[in-house]
């Protein structure tokens, strides 16, 4: 005997009472683990963070959300057969696979979040080490029309450094001035010691972020913007450090003071000569956040340009 099958109505179908259309609909917090491939090393397995999201008509009381859940789990499943090499790709095809789910939506965007683990040696001792980084992909599609759909991503990472202040800095190297002619230091050998020995100033645990979000094939390395980063700041930092190396990273960022102002500018002229092959309709966003050591706040800078206007000023000037 055959049981009969239920039939439940559609309670998302439903028009709401207050009819509206809803910018963004979903689920966040997914994790899910991620295998990216690499070119002849071993695979990276992330334990990463998903939101996902479509746009909401007036007409429907709410969305489908399991659908949600099920685009994730097919587009991984689907990469454990075929090389998953960028971040930003995957979310592209679980925004796009989103898109074909929800058909009443006509815009999907989904947002991933990780931790990417990757190798460092201490600057004297040349210890090996790992260094943990916060790294972060978009992907946004639109469906113009019911033939095509548009997919922007976004592709980034947040690096800690360190910076010393240089104002401080230059109040120091007066008063050590001052000090050495006090003792009877003839000019010439205070300047030479002040070029050659850092004086002391105040320092800043910084916090720099590059992303850039771009159309169709183009492909960013998430390991360059992190080295754009670690190489924008005074000095990168180093989880395992020997006194040899703590004298040297000190002694690194002492002799290379920069504001927080400085680090994104840096970090603008390395993205312009890093990325030649990016269109010049690439949206770059620059921040650079400095946790202050004698204030209570936090020092913050920020540009977000195109591409093609970065490459402009810094030509220009």
């Amino acid at each position: 005997m055959e049981l009969p099958v239920a039939q439940f109505p559609d309670v998302q179908a439903n028009k709401p009472q207050i009819p509206i259309n809803l910018t963004r609909v979903g689920v966040t917090g997914v994790k899910k683990l991620v295998e990216i491939k690499r070119k002849d090393k071993r695979p990276i397995v992330l334990i990463s963070t998903f939101e996902i999201f479509v746009d909401l008509p007036s007409d429907r009381k709410g969305a489908n959300l399991s659908r949600n859940f099920e685009a994730i789990d097919e587009v991984l499943e689907k990469a454990i057969n075929m090389p998953v090499y960028e971040i930003e790709e995957l979310c592209s095809d679980v925004a796009r696979n989103l898109l074909g789910r929800h058909e009443y939506a006509t815009r999907s965007e989904v947002r991933m979040k990780s931790e990417y683990v990757v190798k460092r040696e201490s600057p004297s001792t040349k210890m090996q080490c790992q260094e943990v980084v916060d790294i972060f992909a978009e992907a946004i599609a639109t469906r113009p029309n019911e033939e095509d759909i548009d997919v922007k991503k976004l592709i980034g990472a947040e690096v800690v450094g360190m910076t010393a202040c240089p104002c401080a800095q230059e109040i120091m190297r007066d008063n050590a001035k001052a000090a050495l002619r006090e003792l009877g230091v003839d000019l010439e050998t205070v300047i030479n010691f002040l070029n050659k020995v850092p004086m002391a100033t105040h320092n800043q645990r910084g916090r720099g972020i590059i992303s850039l979000e771009v159309s169709g094939d183009i492909q960013i390395s998430l390991d360059t913007i992190i080295e754009i980063i670690e190489n924008s700041m005074s000095s990168s930092i180093v989880e395992l450090l020997k006194r040899a190396d703590e004298a040297l990273v000190v002694e690194r960022a002492h002799k290379n003071p920069k504001f927080v102002e400085d680090c994104v500018r840096t970090m603008a002229k390395k993205v312009v000569s890093e990325f030649i092959h990016v269109p010049d309709d690439a949206i770059v966003t620059i921040k650079q956040i400095n946790e202050e050591s004698i204030h209570r706040h936090n020092a913050f800078a920020e540009r977000v340009a195109l591409l093609g206007e970065l490459r402009e000023e810094i030509e220009n000037n």
